[in-house]
């Protein structure tokens, strides 16, 4: 199957707006939709529910999802093999969920190149079972994750705070109560799920929900929705007046670091652990 293809659609399914994802692409936005046009040929299904500024995934397109970021994946991961196998330096393989890696990944990458040990760093994100997985195979060195895992063969340690809050533009219906039609529910994990459900049961049937925090942001500014984000996100657009806090509900992720249980105590993953709490925890 053509790479091309499954990369499309994954833009796609992440901006939810074949615009923006032709953007990002550096293509036209026909070209964006013959991709996708092929690819459901190809498979004999139709991958999106399309309405104008809600582009959802059929069945098909969530099933599908899953197996296109894994394939991806293992190419580029792939690659990277190929080429640290030729490199003197020390590699590093680290991932995180989406949602994460938005506002993490970079300021990540910046403390892991403090390390005193000249590393080849392979960097990306990736969805949280597909994580698990490669964890526990060792194809990864080192995740950040937004909840603990459930096994013993993975070590982890709470590295640092997030708190959530519910935020919108002032004025906004949220502001006076939080409703389905007006709402985005950002997948921050299962435990945030748990809770949300008990403590939102009318939001339950939300009318946006994304993987990317970055595209909930962007839709509670331009005032189409409410969504729990990070405090330490939105704090600049708070103070600017910007957004204001739509629910005085509050919740808190912790995140973790998470290597291989044989792994915990190399030299290097302590190291960059311990910088990463050391850098990412409180002040």
């Amino acid at each position: 199957m053509d790479t091309d293809l499954l990369k499309t659609f994954l833009e796609v399914q992440r901006t939810r707006h074949f615009g923006k994802a032709a953007e990002n692409l550096y293509l036209t936005q026909s070209a964006v939709s013959f991709r996708i046009r092929q690819l459901e040929q190809q498979l004999g299904v139709n991958l999106f529910i399309r309405h104008r500024n809600n582009i959802q995934l059929t069945a098909a397109g969530e099933r599908l999802l899953p197996h296109a970021q894994t394939m991806l994946a293992a190419l580029q991961r792939a690659r990277q093999d190929v080429a640290d196998s030729a490199s003197q330096s020390p590699a590093l393989q680290l991932a995180m969920p989406m949602v994460l890696a938005e506002q993490l990944l970079a300021p990540t990458l910046q403390q892991l190149a403090l390390l005193p040990t000249p590393l080849t760093i392979r960097a990306e994100s990736l969805p949280k079972e597909l994580i698990s997985d490669l964890l526990l195979s060792q194809q990864l060195d080192l995740a950040i994750l937004p909840e603990p895992v459930k096994t013993e063969d993975l070590y982890r340690e709470a590295i640092a705070q997030l708190p959530l809050l519910a935020v919108c533009v002032p004025g906004h219906a949220a502001c006076k109560q939080l409703s389905a039609a007006e709402y985005c529910y950002v997948e921050w994990g299962q435990a945030f799920a748990l809770q949300h459900s008990r403590d939102w049961p009318q939001l339950q049937a939300a009318r946006f929900s994304t993987n990317s925090a970055q595209l909930a942001l962007t839709q509670v500014l331009a005032g189409e929705v409410a969504a729990f984000l990070p405090e330490s996100w939105v704090k600049p657009y708070l103070n600017a007046g910007q957004l204001v806090a739509a629910a005085a509900q509050r919740y808190t992720l912790t995140l973790y670091a998470v290597c291989h249980q044989d792994r915990q105590q190399d030299s290097l993953l302590k190291a960059a652990m311990a910088l990463l709490k050391r850098q990412l925890g409180p002040e």
